[in-house]
């Protein structure tokens, strides 16, 4: 048996070399994807950088404050900051894997025997113990779940970036959104005074036996619409104050003022945005950690089908004094080393390898789809920007030929002149009314749009590294 011994640990070696080459298949850390040099909606020009300062843009101070004051106050945002330091404080204990295990520990009793009618005895005793383990990190296994750890934390710090960004970027969004709000409910108390304009010229008409009765029955049927539109609308603004308030942390009450002027985009997207702009988005970057740490945790998998190399030691001493239970001269210790190394388990190590494998190229997928989503999203950004500024050239010019249709209309009745009639009033206030919410909700549309841009690039147009 004692002649085996010297062939054992080298046949152990070899049979977990050969499991660690099964299929010759490696993790990857890195992923190359076939990318253009610049967006095809983007034409040439001076290429820009971006940095994390797009609220500028908008020259929006209210704006800006509440986007401040929504990072600040967000109870969201506040809990992922949270499970961030939760998730750092993982990266400690990874490391001290690699690190000797020290434990100590101390003991006292005290004993009684009675002897009937004679004195008992007593006795006590005392002891102190150490302990200490260590697995010596021959193949790197520990080292690469270590790593691994760093990547997910690295992975989850991305992923806040991107709640912070996303958060920013909604409560823009929002107090946009309220603004239009407040827009559309001023454009319908404008409505309404309108109509109650032009029904009160109709009534007198019909009084003097102008206009029939049912053109008075039209007029009061547009009063009652614009009645009821107000209302609809004024719930809709506050229904939008009360969005906003809820993600600045305050008690969703609706009584957020608004403003009546949108932000103006006084600057177009700089033509010619490189690609590589996205390096610096944090869903993007999240994802190459991940593939990172997938990479290390197959790496782990793989080294442990080799053998492991544990080192173990104790000391301890025991005395009925306790003086000399702390005397290092009574102190008994012991030193052992092992190398322990799985023949069978039902093929499980194997199956742990080949799955974390797996993970890893499911990774590089995910992150492969992910840079292609967030192409598509700039690229959608950038298409949409175009169409709704030539939109928006075209909607003006339908809105002011609807209000020259619509006092026309109004003055051709109230001078009586041949032709005129109630339902021309109508229908030019009609189109003028549908033209002017139009247009609010078109600039609403760009605006959004912008942001949405901004949220695809991961920021503005100058900063390429965080």
């Amino acid at each position: 048996m004692r002649r085996l011994l010297p062939l054992l640990s080298p046949s152990v070696l070899l049979l977990a070399s050969c499991a660690l080459q099964e299929d010759g298949q490696h993790p990857a850390r890195e992923t190359a994807i076939d990318l253009p040099s610049l967006w095809s909606e983007a034409s040439s020009g001076q290429h820009g950088k971006i940095s994390t300062g797009w609220l500028s843009e908008f020259q929006d101070r209210r704006m800006n404050s509440l986007v401040r004051e929504a990072v600040r106050k967000n109870n969201n945002l506040q809990a992922s900051a949270h499970r961030l330091r939760a998730t750092r404080e993982s990266t400690i204990t990874a490391r001290a894997a690699r690190l000797p295990r020290i434990s100590a520990a101390g003991t006292t009793s005290r004993s009684h025997a009675g002897l009937g009618p004679s004195p008992g005895i007593s006795s006590g005793s005392y002891g102190l113990s150490f302990s200490a383990s260590w697995e010596i990190d021959v193949w790197g296994r520990l080292r690469d779940l270590d790593y691994a750890t760093r990547a997910d934390y690295q992975a989850a710090l991305a992923d806040y970036r991107s709640a912070q960004l996303s958060l920013a970027i909604n409560t823009a969004k929002a107090w946009i959104n309220l603004t239009e709000a407040q827009q559309q409910v001023e454009l319908a108390e404008q409505t309404l005074a309108d109509f109650k304009k032009s029904l009160s010229l109709i009534s007198r008409r019909h009084r003097e036996a102008l206009l029939r009765a049912v053109d008075v029955q039209f007029g009061r049927n547009n009063v009652a619409s614009a009645e009821r539109n107000m209302r609809s609308q004024v719930l809709r603004r506050d229904e939008a104050a009360r969005a906003l308030q809820l993600l600045l942390g305050r008690y969703p009450s609706g009584e957020l003022e608004a403003t009546s002027d949108l932000p103006i985009l006084k600057r177009q997207v700089p033509a010619g945005l490189p690609s590589e702009l996205l390096t610096r988005r944090p869903d993007l970057t999240a994802g190459h950690a991940r593939i990172h740490a997938s990479a290390r945790r197959a790496d782990a998998a793989r080294k442990a089908l080799l053998p492991s190399f544990p080192l173990t030691g104790s000391g301890s001493t025991r005395s009925e004094q306790l003086r000399l239970a702390l005397d290092p001269a009574y102190l008994t210790w012991s030193i052992a080393s092992s190398l322990t190394q799985t023949v069978y388990q039902g093929g499980a190590p194997s199956a742990q390898a080949r799955a974390a494998l797996d993970r890893n190229k499911s990774a590089i997928h995910d992150y492969t789809q992910s840079v292609l989503q967030a192409f598509r999203e700039v690229e959608s950004a950038l298409q949409i920007d175009h169409s709704l500024r030539e939109q928006e050239r075209f909607l003006l010019v339908e809105v002011d030929q609807a209000s020259k249709a619509q006092a026309a209309a109004e003055r051709d009745l109230g001078l009586g002149i041949e032709g005129s009639s109630v339902l021309e009033i109508l229908e030019s206030q009609r189109r003028a009314v549908n033209a002017r919410g139009t247009l609010i909700r078109l600039r609403n549309q760009r605006l959004q749009n912008r942001l949405d841009l901004h949220l695809a690039l991961g920021g503005d147009y100058e900063t390429v590294e965080r």
